[in-house]
């Protein structure tokens, strides 16, 4: 009872803040902008109407990850309408289907313990969308899109396969690794080990070759988390480590734009006007706005490059401050914690590790991006889960949190 108080404490105030975010933003233009009333209204109602759906008819699960995704998806959208309405819109559409698609993995799922089964059908998605933007851009001749080649233009959309390929492969590893027995042989492990490891080298590879070395990380990361719980093994860790290293230093010599986004992120200053345009913006904007902003819509956002994804987190940081933006870093790592949480109440293995799969994606994923916008690792051009636009990374993220709330449910 006082867990279902305090989530409808929360509730009133993501109504609140949507509200007040918007009719804000309405008064921004002369004359009053109703569409801004018009977003807030329908956002609030998409919320409502989800969470009365999930308390309803699933009230067993986690309380609080469809209230803290929410609170981004507010964020995120109000920050876009101020950037540009027409994003705006289209990343409510992309918002609205993925809360179906939460619900419907919650509402369709029988049991996450079933799907184990199913390891070799996740096993043959990841092998064919994982090379899918590579043979793509060789068969086509398109062009690279921040220095990578992870895009597939179909007609006026744009689909990212590595993020449906992020699903199936924790999908993959969970069902695989859920099967391991340590029999305390290395010789063993190598037999039941040896094709998730293919499986996984091959995903990173043609990361590597799509130039797409920020996604590269963050599967380095899920695989390397998954692989450490299975095995609770430290010398499989430091080998894999070790392995990075060395691809790391591969791509580092490889790809000119991994040397120019190293060379940047060692002195962004020196080509400030040139190709340290982008951080430097970044770190200007963040310094700007302070502890508590400049104001929503009283900043200079549009000098920000990619405002409306890679560098989202700078806008909020200028126009809502430093304070608003630890506190989203925050919810981003309540998600975590209510994803591992999740992992702790249920006695099967498969759902365990795929909880934790898609929780260490989602921490992976934020400190990955908020990482290269503050200077503290090379820019790696990967979207904030929620809060950047993008359909491919809104609909994979929400499915994400789907499976954390059935496995919630569940136990």
């Amino acid at each position: 009872m006082k867990g279902f108080k305090q989530e409808k404490k929360l509730l009133r105030m993501i109504y609140l803040l949507c509200l007040l975010l918007f009719i804000y933003l309405g008064f921004q233009s002369k004359p009053f902008d109703t569409l801004a009333i018009v977003m807030g209204v329908v956002l609030c109602f998409l919320i409502g109407y989800s969470h009365f759906v999930i308390r309803r008819y699933y009230p067993d699960g986690d309380k609080f990850i469809l209230n803290f995704a929410s609170i981004l998806a507010v964020v995120s959208i109000a920050m876009l309408y101020r950037i540009d309405k027409s994003t705006s819109v289209k990343q409510l559409v992309w918002v609205t289907l993925g809360v179906i698609g939460y619900i419907l993995v919650v509402a369709i799922i029988p049991e996450m313990s079933r799907f184990a089964k199913y390891k070799k059908v996740y096993m043959i998605a990841t092998i064919v969308l994982m090379p899918m933007a590579f043979l793509y851009a060789k068969i086509t001749g398109a062009s690279a899109i921040g220095g990578a080649y992870n895009w597939i233009s179909i007609g006026k959309f744009m689909i990212q396969p590595s993020e449906f390929g992020k699903i199936t492969l924790v999908l993959y590893l969970a069902a695989a690794f859920s099967e391991y027995e340590d029999n305390g042989s290395i010789k063993d492990d190598v037999k039941q080990l040896i094709v998730p490891a293919l499986v996984a080298g091959f995903s990173l590879i043609f990361l590597v070759a799509q130039a797409d070395l920020g996604s590269a990380l963050i599967f380095f990361g899920i695989i390397i988390s998954l692989l450490y719980v299975a095995t609770s093994k430290k010398l499989y860790v430091a080998l894999s480590l070790g392995g990075a290293t060395v691809g790391a230093i591969l791509g580092y010599n490889l790809f000119a734009h991994v040397r120019e986004r190293v060379m940047i992120w060692r002195n962004p200053w020196e080509y400030a006007s040139g190709a340290g345009y982008q951080l430097v913006q970044s770190l200007y904007a963040i310094s700007s706005g302070g502890l508590i902003g400049s104001g929503l819509g009283q900043g200079y956002v549009e000098y920000i490059p990619v405002n409306d994804s890679d560098f989202i987190y700078a806008a909020i940081c200028e126009e809502f401050g430093v304070i608003f933006a630890v506190g989203l870093m925050i919810i981003y790592f309540l998600l975590f914690f209510r994803g591992i949480r999740s992992a702790y109440v249920t006695n099967d293995k498969f759902s365990q590790l795929a909880v934790v799969g898609f929780s260490t994606m989602i921490a992976c994923q934020t400190l990955v991006i908020i990482g290269g916008i503050f200077g503290v690792i090379p820019l790696t051009g990967i979207t904030l889960p929620i809060l950047s636009y993008g359909g491919s990374s809104v609909l994979t993220i929400f499915f994400a949190l789907g499976i954390l709330q059935k496995v919630s449910e569940e136990a």
